[in-house]
């Protein structure tokens, strides 16, 4: 077979094999989200070569081998094969590649039989033998022009459905990010001397089957408190990472995880150390928020704390369970005043669902709850001032201890009706009951074992009253803080008649060793104040702050077991002060130094002094 060549100067417009390719690719290529970088880039220029290659074989194909395959047809088959071309998309090109095949074969069949016919010649004066095919020579310059603007269209067109382009990532991430921060801290605590040192550590006796306070049938003594050797240079970390999550635009959703020594709701702090074995890591939240309008938000799961608050009545690190309503809204008269608040239904502990264990008869549901609701006002009075405020009531229900029903533990009683009534978690402080009326064995009533759980004496129906003032002093920020919580519903009277007449009571009491209603020492109000000088939070390299406040919170003026961890060793039953200040020494990280001095209000000496020292950065 001859071939023959002639000079064909056309242009890529005027080249219909490759716009018709190009059109049909356009019209059927896929809307999708997403194509990585490097398949565009081969798809587009495999198919500009074969639109090359094809315009110059087309006619060879369909003359030498008219039931052969077309370069085309082969270009999309090795597309599909290699996973560039989705294969419903790659199916569809293929079918119509290989009709357009087809019908160009009968085509060309003709041309070729009525050129043949007519004896016609190329340019040049060359004859056309029976069998010779045109073959229209494309210079290298048309043929990169080709080649670009295959390419140039095929990427304009990924580019405008966003699936190739250019370190470009999928939309989805676009609405996901992570935030957390870790803290290395350096604590010592040192103890005074003359500490009492037969302070009772409540929260281990209601562990377990209880202590037994008959001293007929035990001589052991209930776990006490370190009360008078020093503790010093304890290494302690806090490591926290979350996941946030825009779900949409009023609707989002959170995890996070957190470190932690134990299940302590008040503390993500875990002492390092330990024979250099691994450290526990806590579902520390869970949360979905949804904005039904621009000022309301509804929070449902394990969230942060939604209430305007300070570390006398809420530690830093508590968070809560249940669900909250919080609203924000500027007012439309003075858009520099706005009003915010907060209703809060926050489950504290449901009843065991199999208690008694060993018994067929099922104690009743007793469930624990805090009922909160807080209003607020926060007025932008100018650039250099600024204050905020709130008022909250917090109704903690079916939190007291109560005294049991007669329980024969000596015939094989599991357990007694109001042990559920002990808190699942506490700190010290607050005035305590036994919970236990424990039947004596006729048989032998002196040697009869008295297991004992213990409970809260008290009532707690909160006040709490929250101010904030910003100023601005010798250039930097002053922020003054004061915290009034008041117990509503503390009455001594009442404590002592609910356990005091038999006896139950078991703490609290004055320093002359008495266990009488006038040696019991109580009382329901309790109060901060505090004064931040610089920046509240240091963010920024060279960002500092000092601080200064003092703290006295009465044993009964709220639940001991959800403040600040560090003052006093937590809970309540404490007074003292407080001095810190922070550095920042890199961009979202800085250092910190506090030191704590506090003692007991009422009760037995115990004075705590704790230094702590800390690196902390955030992300």
């Amino acid at each position: 077979m001859t071939f023959h060549s002639c000079t064909a100067d056309a242009r890529p417009d005027s080249f219909p094999p490759v716009n018709e390719a190009m059109n049909t690719l356009h019209n059927t290529l896929p809307r999708r989200g997403a194509m990585p970088a490097l398949r565009q880039c081969a798809l587009a220029a495999a198919v500009a070569s074969a639109f090359v290659l094809s315009a110059g074989t087309a006619m060879a194909q369909s003359a030498a081998a008219p039931v052969g395959e077309s370069a085309m047809v082969k270009l999309i088959r090795g597309l599909i094969q290699s996973g560039t071309l989705a294969k419903d998309v790659g199916e569809a090109l293929l079918a119509q590649a290989q009709t357009e095949a087809i019908a160009a074969q009968q085509a060309q069949r003709q041309a070729a039989v009525s050129a043949t016919a007519a004896s016609a010649t190329v340019a040049g004066g060359m004859r056309l033998e029976a069998g010779d095919v045109r073959v229209p020579y494309i210079s290298q310059t048309v043929r990169d022009q080709i080649r670009d603007e295959v390419k140039a269209q095929v990427m304009a067109q990924a580019k405008d459905e966003g699936w190739a382009a250019p370190n470009e990532t999928p939309e989805w991430s676009k609405r996901i990010r992570f935030e957390g921060d870790v803290r290395v801290r350096n604590e010592s605590r040192s103890y005074a001397g003359n500490n009492s040192d037969i302070e009772i550590n409540w929260p281990s006796l209601n562990q377990g089957s209880g202590y037994d306070v008959n001293p007929n049938t035990n001589l052991s003594l209930p776990s006490i408190l370190n009360t008078r050797q020093d503790r010093r240079n304890l290494f302690r970390a806090r490591a926290r990472v979350g996941l946030l999550a825009d779900l949409s635009e009023n609707t989002k959703a959170g995890v996070r995880l957190a470190s932690g020594s134990d299940e302590s709701p008040v503390s993500t702090t875990t002492t390092l150390g330990g024979g250099l074995g691994k450290k526990s890591v806590w579902l520390d939240q869970m949360w979905i928020s949804h904005k039904p309008t621009d000022w309301l938000t509804v929070t449902g799961g394990r969230f942060g704390n939604p209430f305007m608050s300070t570390d006398l009545l809420y530690s830093s690190d508590l968070n809560f369970d249940g669900i909250a309503a919080q609203f924000d809204k500027k007012l439309a008269s003075n858009r520099d005043l706005s009003l915010f608040g907060t209703l809060g239904l926050i489950p504290l502990e449901y009843s065991a669902d199999g208690s008694p264990t060993r018994s067929q008869r099922k104690m009743k549901s007793e469930n624990k709850w805090l009922l909160g609701a807080q209003v607020g006002a926060d007025w932008k009075i100018n650039e250099d001032n600024r204050v905020r405020g709130a008022l909250a009531y917090y109704n903690f229900r079916n939190v007291s201890g109560q005294v049991s029903e007669p329980c024969a533990l000596y015939a094989g009683a599991d357990g007694c009706s109001t042990d559920w009534s002990r808190p699942a978690f506490m700190q010290k402080g607050n005035t305590l009951m036994l919970l236990r009326d424990i039947s004596l064995d006729p048989l032998n009533p002196a040697g009869t074992p008295q297991p004992q759980y213990v409970g809260l004496a008290s009532k707690f129906r909160l006040i709490d009253l929250n101010l904030r003032w910003d100023t601005q002093v010798a250039g930097n920020n002053l922020r003054l803080d004061a915290n009034f919580v008041r117990n509503t519903a503390y009455d001594a009277n009442d404590i002592w008649k609910r356990g005091g007449i038999r006896g139950a009571i078991v703490n609290n009491f004055g320093p002359t060793g008495g266990t009488t209603q006038s040696d019991f020492k109580s009382g329901g109000n309790a109060y901060m104040l505090q004064a931040t000088y610089g920046k509240p939070a240091p963010a920024a390299r060279g960002d500092w702050n000092v601080l200064a406040g003092y703290k006295r919170i009465e044993p009964d003026a709220m639940p001991d077991g959800y403040n600040d961890s560090s003052f006093h060793g937590g809970g309540t039953n404490a007074r003292g002060y407080f001095l810190g200040g922070s550095y920042a020494i890199d961009k979202n990280m800085w250092f910190t130094g506090r030191w704590i001095s506090t003692k007991e209000v009422y009760g037995p000496p115990l004075s705590i002094d704790t230094l702590q020292l800390e690196f902390n950065a955030r992300f």
